[in-house]
């Protein structure tokens, strides 16, 4: 028994012959009776009576044309809910990020999703990482853009990447026109820098300890973050090490630069949630969207730092 000899019954009992079945469902009148015989084999008793004047039901087929209603109301009825869950887009996606994400990534995956649905809301807080994790096992949150490698407890990776750190310069610094990437052995012979937190971030992959500990010899100077880092590396002309999405942000606000560096020290990106299943299909788009973004931008700088 499968689905199309039900509704070439339901058609039949609908339409009263094979004829006008045939044209209800589009196919030749041959196919309606051949899938009529099939289910009268399936389920052992005939549903119809041949006579003169074409087909007349059986007591059985009334009897089990009444199941076979209710089974496609429960059809039609999903198909309206699933329509529902298609077209429907209400509610509010909570998402905590990062600030390395906050002001240029992320608006414009917003955009996106903005643009596409006309009732999609979103609530975007900037938080830490620990933050937001803490908030995702709240429930206070559905997404998390966070920036430190795994493993993270209580909650779903949806998608993560990893790009290259890079050097931010004053734009008139006498390295910035330098052929290659940086090598950060060097710099700490000649130059300051400008740490974060007065360290570099544990998520800083890869770096030597020995490396790690001249660079903080050389600092005099200390920032709660990027933004704060990039405006001391304008003003003081110290350097810093930072993530390429603080990074292009400190470009566009002017007087730095970045360069790549010869070390492979890696910056983790990763979207979090509490289950990606139950994420309505809104929250599901943007974290394509955004996952997309990081990765290009990632690939962007790795490719730049080969050159």
């Amino acid at each position: 028994m499968n689905i199309r000899q039900l509704e070439a019954f339901r058609a039949t009992m609908q339409c009263g012959s094979i004829t006008a079945a045939a044209e209800a469902l589009h196919i030749s009148q041959p196919s309606v009776s051949r899938l009529i015989a099939d289910l009268e084999h399936s389920v052992g008793f005939a549903l119809f009576l041949r006579t003169g004047r074409g087909l007349t039901p059986t007591d059985e087929a009334h009897r089990f044309h009444q199941s076979v209603e209710g089974m496609f109301i429960g059809v039609s009825r999903l198909r309206e809910t699933a329509e529902a869950i298609r077209t429907t887009t209400g509610g509010m996606i909570s998402i905590g990020v990062i600030q390395s994400i906050a002001t240029l990534e992320l608006p414009k995956a917003v955009r996106a999703i903005h643009e596409r649905y006309d009732d999609a809301r979103f609530m975007i807080q900037s938080r830490n990482t620990p933050a937001i994790l803490d908030a995702l096992q709240a429930h206070q949150l559905d997404l998390g853009v966070v920036g430190r490698q795994p493993p993270y407890v209580g909650v779903e990776v949806i998608a993560e990447t990893a790009a290259p750190y890079v050097c931010l310069l004053p734009e008139d610094h006498p390295l910035r026109d330098a052929q290659g990437p940086l090598d950060l052995e060097d710099l700490t012979e000649t130059e300051t820098f400008i740490t974060t937190g007065d360290a570099y971030p544990d998520e800083m992959m890869g770096i030597d300890r020995a490396l790690f500990r001249r660079l903080k010899a050389r600092s005099r100077i200390s920032a709660a973050n990027l933004p704060v880092a990039a405006a001391l590396v304008r003003e003081t002309g110290a350097i810093a090490i930072a993530d390429p999405f603080s990074a292009e942000q400190a470009v566009r606000m002017g007087g730095v630069v970045f360069r790549p560096i010869r070390q492979a020290l890696s910056y983790h990106i990763a979207i979090v949630c509490r289950a990606r299943d139950r994420l309505p299909r809104p929250a599901r788009e943007f974290v394509e969207v955004l996952s997309k973004q990081i990765q290009e931008r990632s690939e962007a700088v790795a490719r730049y730092a080969e050159r």
